[in-house]
């Protein structure tokens, strides 16, 4: 069998901060780096140029889409990888990656990606977990789709079980950090080019998701609120079960907005369409917790920690099906007066996340400050 070669394909946009390090966690190996600059004015050029890749322009036509299928024109590999200038892969994969990838006859391979939130990278208590497709065979066939927030599509080819595997291979994503999510300049783009998705005729469900997503972040609920729901009617109304990403987007903002009585019980209805998504769970737990209806919540609870956080085909936060399960726990067995049991729940939460505050101010309420500061001393 000849040697198989992989492309790394990637766009960019002054993405000075994170494209070395980005790059340096794949030069070694990919066989060629295929970047498409489209208006760069800081120093990503010229990272690029030292780092080795092949640099192209593009002009900018307001379509992610049409710039990645640019790049994968130029590509040469057999295989393709493609990343964010944002994210990085782990080092644990890469031998994977490079030794079995390259010698199997699948046509697709999905990869953990990790989303970090909050303020700081690398914080794997503050992050959700979803698998994607993030290797291909280079394939005229195979292009992207989506003006924004684009994505393979993999519609009308024949893809089999036998076709995809999925890699030990974790990506580090890093756009989801505070101080990127609070970039006003990125997300106006977004809002703009959502809205001028929404102007065409027949336009994919997928941009009320997305453009609800982008308001959420902006916290902007209600509107996100009145989005969510209505990709969720378009899916509906077009034949197709919404993705489970919409009712997660949808109880994560009615549990922000305090809105439990809306939640309840309609997201028994989003678990009976997912019954293996965590997440949906512990959001019913959430929710019956604040209706202070604590038995009902301590079975949703428990639930989660049967299901645990196994399946990322779901956008899956970590600890959805651990550490924050006990938490909950162990708030309602405090409710309900059994401070042992709240006691061992609140121990465990911090036994899996020893910077849990609610838990270690828990503890402290009961007088059992001595284990959260054993626990912390012990994960320094």
């Amino acid at each position: 069998m000849k040697s198989q070669k992989l492309s790394l394909c990637m766009i960019v946009k002054n993405e000075e901060k994170w494209l070395a390090r980005c790059l340096e966690s794949v030069k070694d190996v990919v066989d060629e780096i295929i970047i498409v600059d489209t208006g760069s004015s800081d120093q990503t050029r010229e990272i690029a140029l030292s780092m080795g890749a092949m640099l192209y322009d593009y002009e900018w036509n307001d379509h992610f889409a049409d710039a990645r299928n640019y790049g994968l024109e130029r590509v040469s590999g057999d295989w393709v990888l493609w990343l964010d200038a944002d994210e990085e892969v782990d080092e644990a994969g890469k031998d994977y990656l490079r030794n079995v990838l390259l010698t199997n006859e699948c046509y697709l391979g999905r990869v953990q990606i990790v989303n970090y939130y909050g303020s700081t990278p690398h914080d794997y208590n503050r992050s959700h977990l979803m698998a994607q497709y993030r290797v291909f065979r280079n394939d005229q066939h195979l292009r992207f789709r989506g003006a924004i927030h684009e994505q393979l599509n993999i519609e009308g080819l024949k893809i089999t079980a036998d076709s995809v595997t999925v890699l030990p291979v974790i990506v580090h994503h890093f756009g989801y950090l505070d101080e990127t999510v609070q970039d006003k300049g990125k997300m106006d783009r977004n809002l703009r080019l959502l809205e001028k998705e929404r102007g065409r005729k027949d336009y994919d469900p997928w941009v009320d998701y997305h453009l609800a997503s982008e308001l959420y972040r902006g916290g902007k609920l209600a509107d996100s609120f009145e989005n969510v729901n209505l990709s969720i009617r378009r899916f509906i109304e077009t034949g197709k079960k919404p993705p489970s990403l919409l009712y997660n987007l949808k109880y994560t903002i009615l549990i922000g907005l305090g809105s439990f009585e809306g939640a309840w019980p309609g997201i028994d209805l989003a678990i009976q369409l997912y019954p293996d998504y965590v997440d949906l769970h512990l959001y019913k737990g959430i929710i019956l917790v604040r209706l202070r209806q604590y038995d009902k919540a301590l079975e949703a609870l428990n639930q989660c920690l049967r299901i645990k956080e196994v399946n990322i085909s779901h956008l899956t936060m970590v600890g959805a099906g651990s550490f924050y399960a006990w938490y909950y726990i162990g708030y309602c067995y405090q409710e309900l007066g059994d401070l042992v049991r709240a006691e061992e729940a609140y121990r465990m939460t911090l036994e899996l996340s020893p910077n849990h505050l609610d838990a270690q101010e828990a503890l402290r309420g009961m007088g059992v400050a001595e284990f959260t500061t054993r626990v912390q001393e012990e994960n320094k």
